[in-house]
């Protein structure tokens, strides 16, 4: 019960950081007031936000979940899996910590839309909106992409009920856009102060997370890699 509770916990702030992080966030709110100016009822803002979320949510979850039940069910890379995961695991969460505290660092092309297409689908209404979210959930920024396959493909791999996690990590991923999305809503004008914070916060808590999966690490390859060999 201990293990399915850390590996939910795990996976859930895995989303909520990929959310905060600069890449992502500053796609969420640019998305998010896009949608805004776009469509001028509230309850459509609303409603086209929700469907922008649920589109990023659902990407991630069906993403992770393809890639997981690939990997599991091929008998080669299950057993491979099996028996190597462990030792794997270790330089995976220490790369991955690297990248979290900025000493790795790695330009990746990310998928873009045209101005045009965004226009089109953010006037498209709730259905172009939940598509528009989908699309750039696929825009995978160097931080994003480290959290999601080097952290969270390796943590459900490990875990015998880890199908579960990519949801749970999309639904983590939703959990800062969604207070956003309310806040546009509501017309609260004080939101970029609190982003600009939220942005600071970030930057603490991914030093943080980097320095335990690089400690995390350094356990993994001294049990299962160095030990093994003395």
């Amino acid at each position: 019960m201990v293990e399915i509770a850390i590996a939910c916990l795990s996976a859930l702030w895995l989303g909520i950081l990929t959310s905060i992080s600069p890449c992502p966030l500053a796609t969420n709110i640019a998305a998010v007031s896009f949608l805004s100016k776009k469509i001028n009822h509230p309850q459509l803002v609303f409603w086209s936000s929700t469907a922008y979320i649920l589109g990023r949510m659902l990407t991630y979850a069906i993403l992770g979940t393809i890639i997981i039940a690939s990997l599991v069910s091929v008998p080669v890379a299950a057993n491979f899996l099996q028996k190597y995961m462990n030792k794997a695991l270790g330089p995976i969460l220490i790369i991955v910590g690297l990248f979290l505290l900025d000493i790795i660092r790695l330009n990746i092309a990310s998928f873009s839309l045209s101005h045009q297409k965004q226009n089109a689908l953010a006037e498209s209404g709730v259905k172009g909106a939940f598509l528009l979210g989908a699309l750039f959930a696929l825009s995978f920024c160097p931080i994003a992409a480290a959290l999601f396959f080097g952290s969270l493909i390796p943590l459900a791999l490990k875990s015998n009920f880890g199908i579960v996690l990519p949801l749970i990590y999309g639904i983590g991923t939703g959990i800062p856009v969604v207070i956003f999305a309310v806040g546009v809503t509501l017309g609260i004008q004080s939101l970029s102060h609190w982003f600009h914070k939220l942005a600071k916060f970030e930057l603490y808590t991914r030093k943080i997370t980097g320095i335990i999966f690089i400690l995390v690490g350094l356990y993994f390859t001294w049990h299962y890699i160095i030990t093994v060999r003395i």
